[in-house]
């Protein structure tokens, strides 16, 4: 059997925009990943329906998979035949251990691939307004381990070097020994009054900064609770955060929203409110697989009138079952009719021209295309439409590798308000709860339940998740004007 190809990929420093797209191109032909704690889980929704997911993480005094466990897994799947991908956080070559993990296929003859990332001691600093350079602060520049593998974890440092050759230097999950390094390093030269600043979980929505001097900064820490993952950045140029901090002004800067899907729909108002700053979890996660074709709807296709296509997915869903079964496209004669913007989006990069459907079309012939929620939407096409037909593209699923991942997720975060964007995300919010056995009182708990329109504030009352607000209008743009009202609110 062939052998399979693993990719050493980092996944950047938290921002999901920061992967590279090389390390996203990976990630979309994996058939299995492997990643770990300090990766952003929303990278697993570009992966393949059908890609293996295995949490290698690690978290502080518990070890989920250990490096040797690790190593073996890597080679294991790479000689199934399997392309794997290993998504390691922020750069694997900065303290990613990624030269143990190449050592071990290289000995085993498996081909692997480094694919670099933005290493969080760049990238938080920058997201907190810091460049790591600066000509009127220094031009040198070091990233150091803050543990190491001996006893007491302590790591092993020139420090007089560091403390009178480097002008700012970026520790690694130095949280835990941060009174070591700051004694260390004012016995070795650097001034008690040298700028420190801490950044936790930079570049998300959730990152935190806690400024102090060598001299206070281990005190402030500990009378706030700061733990990892953090960068402790330590030099003149750390006191540039109050001038130029931006990410820290962005509206929703600070929010931890938990945004419940129906489908696919919702991605657009995700990706806005991480824009505007909010750190945002979504769920459930859903994957579409096949269903049985109807052949006799295909093989009759030139006989509609009319086709309606009720989304994007199934748009590319549908032309695909064509060219599986070389049914000629021109056989269509029917008038093209979407569903949303985005579905006639979706028609119009095949060149075909649609019109956005409205309850007022002179239907004739009908067929409606679209996934299996067109099953429990049937009456109401009944309603509107008198000859039509259903033709499902997929089937959607809630993905049974997601709740672990949430679950994780979870512990992790300190959410403050959940959105519902239609009635069908509060239901398939429950069902998801209910299937990763997850109690509704116990995730929404303290939350701000913010619905998106009068059928989804009524379908949360129904379901007992206490909504609290609504936008004025059902709109991204109202949606994010509330949140923000409300997180100046709570500051005030």
């Amino acid at each position: 059997m062939k052998k399979g190809k693993v990719y050493l990929v980092g996944a950047g420093p938290g921002d999901i925009g920061l992967i590279t797209m090389k390390g996203m191109e990976a990630i979309r032909r994996a058939d299995v990943i492997l990643y770990d704690r300090l990766a952003n889980p929303k990278l697993l929704d570009f992966a393949r329906s059908d890609c293996e997911l295995i949490y290698g993480g690690k978290l502080p005094d518990r070890h989920f998979l250990r490096q040797e466990a690790i190593n073996e897994l890597l080679i294991k799947k790479a000689l199934e035949g399997k392309t794997v991908v290993r998504l390691k956080g922020g750069d694997p070559g900065v303290f990613g251990r990624v030269g143990e993990e190449a050592a071990g296929l290289a000995e085993s003859g498996i081909p692997f691939e480094m694919v670099p990332g933005i290493t969080s001691g760049i990238a938080a600093p920058l997201y907190a307004g810091i460049p790591v350079t600066h000509r009127e602060y220094g031009g040198s520049f070091a990233v150091v381990t803050a543990h190491d593998k001996s006893k007491d974890g302590k790591p092993k440092i020139d420090w007089a070097a560091l403390a009178k050759g480097i002008d700012t230097i970026s520790f690694y999950m130095g949280v835990a020994n941060l009174p070591y390094i700051c004694e260390n390093l004012m016995k070795h030269g650097k001034a008690p009054d040298t700028p420190v600043i801490l950044i936790q979980w930079g570049t998300m929505g959730r990152q935190k900064t806690l400024e102090g001097t060598l001299s206070t900064i281990a005190v402030k820490a500990e009378r706030v609770n700061f733990s990892n993952p953090a960068i402790t950045l330590v030099g003149d140029i750390a006191s540039l955060h109050g001038k130029l901090s931006w990410f820290d002004k962005k509206p929703l800067y600070g929010r931890q929203i938990l945004l419940a899907r129906s489908g696919t729909e919702e991605s657009m108002i995700a990706a806005e409110l991480r824009e505007q700053g909010a750190d945002v979890i979504e769920f459930p996660k859903w994957k579409r697989t096949p269903v049985p074709v109807a052949e006799d709807i295909l093989s009759q296709i030139s006989n509609y009138d009319d086709i309606l296509f009720t989304s994007p997915e199934s748009v590319d869903e549908f032309f695909g079952l064509l060219m599986e079964r070389a049914i000629d496209i021109r056989s269509i004669k029917a008038g093209l009719y979407a569903a949303s913007i985005k579905s006639k989006q979706a028609l119009q990069k095949r060149g075909l021209m649609a019109e956005i459907t409205g309850d007022t079309n002179d239907w004739g012939k009908l067929l409606i295309i679209g996934d299996d929620r067109l099953e429990s939407e049937k009456e109401s096409y009944m309603s509107l439409y008198q000859n039509f037909d259903i033709f499902l593209t997929s089937r959607i699923q809630i993905d049974d590798q997601y709740p672990p991942i949430f679950m994780r997720m979870l512990e992790e975060a300190e959410l403050d308000t959940a959105v519902f964007p239609s009635s069908a995300s509060v239901r398939q919010f429950n069902a998801g709860l209910e299937s990763a056995g997850l109690l509704v009182k116990e995730v929404l708990h303290g939350l701000n339940v913010v619905c998106m329109g009068k059928r989804s504030y009524q379908a949360a009352e129904e379901y007992g998740f206490n909504p609290t607000s609504m936008p004025d209008t059902s709109t991204k743009e109202e949606l994010i004007k509330l949140l923000s009202f409300m997180h100046k609110g709570s500051n005030e």
